[in-house]
C-alpha cells in the first residue's frame, strides 16, 4: 500500500493543514486489494492536524468518484465518494505494542502519522455496502439475465409459495 508518513515534530499548537492530490493514495490500494472500482473524478483531501497534550486531533474531508458495477444490474456507473472525519490519534503507551491499531509511530525518535492509511480507511468507510446505479434500478432477470432497465423479458415470474399469498397485501404500520 502507498505510504505517506507525516512528521508531527514541527506542527505548531494551532495545527497545520495538509492537502492531498496524489491519486496513487487511492489507486494504489484499489489495485493492491483488488477493489472492483476504477478512478472517476480525481480525489482531493484536506487534513488538519492539531497537537493535543496526549495525542493529535485529525480532522478534514475528501471527495472524488469511482466507476464501479451496480449491485443490481452490473452496469458500470460513477459513484461520488466523499466524507468528513474527526479523529483523535494517540501514540502507543510505553510497553504497549499497538502497531496495527494506531496510525502513529516513532521513527528516528520523531512522531509520524500514517496519512495514506488513514485516508484509505476513510474512503472505505464512505463506500456504500451495496452500490446501485439508481434507487429505482430493476436489476437483472434471475431466469434469462436481461437487464430489466433496458427491456422486459417473457420469463414467468415466480409468485412464491401460494400458501403465503394472503400475506402479500399485509401492511404494517
Amino acid at each position: 500500500m502507498t505510504e505517506l508518513w507525516i512528521s508531527l515534530q514541527d506542527i505548531p499548537a494551532e495545527g497545520r493543514e495538509f492537502h492531498f492530490t496524489d491519486q496513487s493514495l487511492w489507486t494504489g490500494p484499489m489495485e493492491e486489494f483488488r477493489v472492483a472500482a476504477k478512478p472517476g473524478r480525481e480525489f482531493n483531501a484536506s487534513m488538519l492536524i492539531v497537537p493535543q497534550d496526549d495525542g493529535y486531533l485529525v480532522s478534514g474531508e475528501f471527495s472524488g468518484s469511482v466507476l464501479l458495477p451496480c449491485g443490481r444490474c452490473t452496469e458500470e456507473f460513477e459513484l461520488p465518494v466523499q466524507g468528513e472525519f474527526d479523529s483523535f490519534e494517540e501514540p502507543a503507551r510505553a510497553g504497549e505494542t499497538l502497531e496495527d491499531e494506531t496510525r502513529l509511530r516513532m521513527h528516528a525518535g520523531q512522531p509520524e502519522f500514517d496519512a495514506a492509511g488513514f485516508l484509505w480507511e476513510q474512503y472505505l468507510l464512505a463506500l456504500p455496502e451495496n452500490p446501485v446505479c439508481d434507487e429505482g434500478c430493476k436489476g437483472l432477470c434471475p431466469s434469462c439475465g436481461i437487464n430489466r432497465n433496458q427491456g422486459s423479458c417473457a420469463c414467468a415470474r415466480d409468485e412464491g409459495d401460494p400458501r403465503l399469498a394472503v400475506l402479500r397485501n399485509l401492511k404494517l404500520s
